[in-house]
C-alpha cells in the first residue's frame, strides 16, 4: 500500500500534451481571417462599383450639355444670317464646313462675332469614326469645347455636328441630304413644316427636312467616357 507522499508525487507528475486543441484552433482563426478579408474585399468592390456608376451617370448627364450647346450654336448661326437661304445658297454658313469666320447682322451690318466652329461638318462621312480614336480624335481640331470646362462635376464636355449630307459645302438643295419623314403634331407642339417656312425651287419635298447628327463626348474623373447622340432638324 502506497504512502502519501507517494500519492503526491503520482499526481504531480505533468501529463503528456500533443498539440491536436492548438492546431484545430490556428485553422479556425486562419478561416475567420480569409472570411474577414474576403467581406473586406467584397464591401470595397461593391462601393467601387456603385462609384464608377456615379461618373458614369454624371457623365451621361453632362452629355445633354453638349447637345444643348450644339443646338443654340445652330440657332445662333442660322438667326444671325437668316437673310440667306440656307436651301439655295452656298455661301450659307451651316452650308460650308466650320460654319463661317465671322456671322453679320442683317439689320446693322455689323460682325456679330465668331461663330466658326473646328466641329461643325456640312458633310457626314460613314467610314470615319467618332469613337474608336482613328477618325474624329476629340481635340481642338475636330470637335467643339463646352465651357467652362471642366463643369461643376469635373466633366469636360465636346461635340461634334454633321449635317447628314453626301456633299459638303453645297446647299442643302444640292447636296443629297437625309430628310426627316412628314412631321406631325408632338404632345400639342405644332412645329412648322418646311413648306410652311419655305417656297419655290431648293425647297424640300413636302413634309420633310433636312437632319442634323449631334454627338457629345464626356471625359470625366477615373477615365469615364460617355458618348450621346441626337439628331435635329
Amino acid at each position: 500500500m502506497k504512502n502519501r507522499s507517494q500519492l503526491i508525487g503520482i499526481q504531480a507528475r505533468p501529463i503528456k500534451q500533443r498539440g491536436v486543441v492548438l492546431f484545430f484552433a490556428l485553422i479556425a482563426l486562419l478561416a475567420m481571417s480569409l472570411a474577414a478579408v474576403a467581406l473586406i474585399r467584397s464591401v470595397d468592390t461593391s462601393t467601387m462599383i456603385a462609384g464608377n456608376l456615379s461618373f458614369k451617370q454624371s457623365a451621361t448627364s453632362s452629355g445633354d450639355t453638349g447637345i444643348e450647346a450644339a443646338v443654340l450654336w445652330l440657332a445662333a448661326l442660322d438667326a444671325a444670317n437668316s437673310n440667306l437661304n440656307i436651301l439655295l445658297d452656298n455661301t450659307h454658313p451651316l452650308n460650308i464646313t466650320g460654319g463661317s469666320n465671322t456671322a453679320i447682322d442683317p439689320f446693322s451690318g455689323l460682325n456679330t462675332g465668331d461663330w466658326r466652329s473646328s466641329g461643325y461638318y456640312s458633310s457626314v462621312n460613314f467610314a470615319v469614326s467618332l469613337t474608336d480614336g482613328t477618325g474624329i480624335l476629340w481635340g481642338d481640331a475636330d470637335s467643339t469645347l463646352v465651357l467652362p470646362s471642366p463643369d461643376s462635376s469635373g466633366n469636360t464636355i465636346r461635340y461634334v455636328i454633321q449635317r447628314m449630307c453626301r456633299t459638303g459645302n453645297l446647299a442643302v438643295g444640292a447636296a443629297s441630304c437625309l430628310f426627316s419623314g412628314a412631321l406631325q403634331d408632338n404632345n400639342g407642339q405644332n412645329i412648322p413644316l418646311p413648306q410652311e417656312v419655305c417656297s419655290g425651287t431648293g425647297c424640300p419635298v413636302a413634309g420633310q427636312t433636312p437632319q442634323i447628327r449631334i454627338t457629345a463626348r464626356t471625359t470625366g474623373p477615373k477615365n469615364t467616357v460617355s458618348y450621346v447622340q441626337a439628331f435635329v432638324y
